[in-house]
This record gives C-alpha cells, structure tokens and sequence, in this order.
C-alpha cells in the first residue's frame, strides 16, 4: 500500500486544496492518504469501491468522503469518470454553525468518513440526476478557477467549495436514509450542536433523534468512541477558549453563555481539560 501526500499536487501551503478530474480504465492501487481528506463525486459509468478491504459498488451520482489514513482503491471500472477534491480538514472549519446544525452535513462529511476509516462502511449519497448536472457545472466554474489562477482565484474556490458542501449536505438530508443509526447519530449531533449552551438532557436529545438514552449512548460509543455529555462538555469549553481569546467577558459571564452551571465547575473541567484556569489562558493568549 503507499502512501499519497496532498503535495504531490499542490505545493501552495497557504491554501491546501486542489480539484482535478480522475479517468480510471484500469484497477488503481490500494492506497491512503495521509495529510488530507478526498470528496468524490462520480459523474460517469461505475467501479468497485475498496476500503478497508470491503468492496462496494459505486456509480454515476454517488458521493462520499475518505479521510486521511482510509486505504482505499478502485478496480473494475466501466467508463469511470469522479471529480477528486483534496482538502485539509480544517477547511471545513469555514463552515458556519448553521451548517453544523444539518443533520445531512454531519453525516456526509463528518461521520460517514470517520466511520468507513475504522469498520466496515457503505452508505454513500446518491445524487438524482437533475442535482448531479447541477454539481457537475458548478465542478466545471471550479476546475476553471484553479486552473486560471486570476486575482482572488483562492476566495472564490473556498466560496464555490462551500457552497457545493451545503448544497451537498442538503441532498444527504432529504434522500432516503439507507443506515438508521447513523441518522439518528446525525439527529443527535446536529440537536446537539444547536443547544450546547443550554441545560440540555439526554432524554431530550434521545427524543430529537427517536431513539432510546440507551441506543443513544451505545451509538455514541460506536461512532465517536465517546458519551454524549463528553461531546456537550467538549463543545462548551471550545466555545469557552473562543469567547476567553476573542471578548473581555467575565470567566462568570462565560460560563453561563456556554452552559455551566457557575464559573468554579467551568474552571475544574477547563483545568481538566486544557491544564491550566480560564484566566491563565486568556493571559497566555493575550501574550
């Protein structure tokens, strides 16, 4: 298996992304990427779809993400034409909370990649084809941006890159879900990126998602190695080092804008977390 690095096709580090149109008339080799994540989007004919050693087949319309360190490869394929994009993960970063808060993005490009790089995974979008023609063009104003490189040629591709990852995120949203506990996983994340701040309880979150606390928990564990609250509680005190870096609010005031209960349990899991107090930190960063 070898090794494939997003500077084989791109040496500009101050904007880690490159789009390029792939033909496959013969088996590609087992390979992985190690500092980058692939969206693909198949716009022709079909192939077989290795990952981990699991095949799949894959065709016109389909879409999906493989995240650095998946090994994966193509063989058989038929007339076989995908448009590969390579980004860094924090790309997806630009992503506003709004997005965050979609069930089809937290699937697509969140848990989908994450779960097809440790188990067996092959739920993919599948594209109608009126949305695919749809794609395509917007595919086609892309590669002519990066491959004419005019003045604010960056700014418009990461532009033109998110609005392909809503309107991809949308599709996943509304097409017939294929793997049950992976939306319902997608339900939970999405409610709780939208209600962190809040008192929010399991039991809420479980019915958000209709399912149980306990296949709430057990799907948490399977997907994310990790509980609910853990999420919550990691979500709050990310919140908590941003309003610590970016306003001069009070280590009180933050603390109940990002959902603790008073401003000593937010210091005893910041310290926990991070090895240090809120204040200690803003001083640091403030430095």
């Amino acid at each position: 298996m070898s090794n494939v690095y997003l500077s084989w096709f791109t040496t500009d580090e101050y904007f880690p992304f490159y789009i390029q149109y792939g033909r496959h008339e013969e088996d590609t080799s087992f390979h992985k990427h190690v500092d980058f994540s692939e969206l693909v989007i198949v716009l022709n004919g079909h192939a077989t779809h290795v990952v981990n050693h699991e095949e799949s087949f894959i065709k016109k319309g389909n879409v999906f993400v493989i995240n650095g360190g998946t090994p994966h490869a193509y063989k058989d394929p038929y007339d076989f034409k995908i448009c590969n994009i390579m980004y860094k993960a924090e790309m997806l970063k630009l992503a506003g909370p709004d997005l965050r808060t979609l069930n089809g993005y937290q699937a697509l490009f969140v848990l989908e990649p994450f779960y097809r790089s440790i188990n067996s995974y092959k739920s993919k979008l599948n594209m109608p084809m009126v949305s695919l023609e749809y794609v395509s063009s917007l595919i086609t104003a892309m590669i002519k941006e990066y491959d004419e490189k005019l003045h604010g040629y960056q700014t418009m591709l990461a532009s033109k890159f998110m609005e392909l990852v809503v309107y991809l995120s949308r599709h996943y949203d509304n097409q017939e879900k294929g793997v049950d506990s992976l939306m319902h996983l997608a339900n939970a994340i999405s409610y709780i990126e939208d209600h962190y701040r809040e008192q929010v309880t399991l039991e809420e979150i479980a019915a958000k998602s209709d399912i149980s606390v306990r296949h709430l928990n057990r799907i948490f564990r399977a997907y994310y190695l990790t509980t609910p609250i853990a999420y919550i509680q990691r979500l709050r005190l990310e919140q908590a080092c941003t309003l610590l870096k970016q306003t001069n609010r009070s280590i009180t005031e933050i603390s109940y804008e990002c959902g603790f209960n008073d401003s000593n349990y937010l210091t005893r899991q910041f310290k926990k977390m991070y090895g240090m107090s809120p204040k200690a930190f803003r001083k640091q960063q403030q430095l």
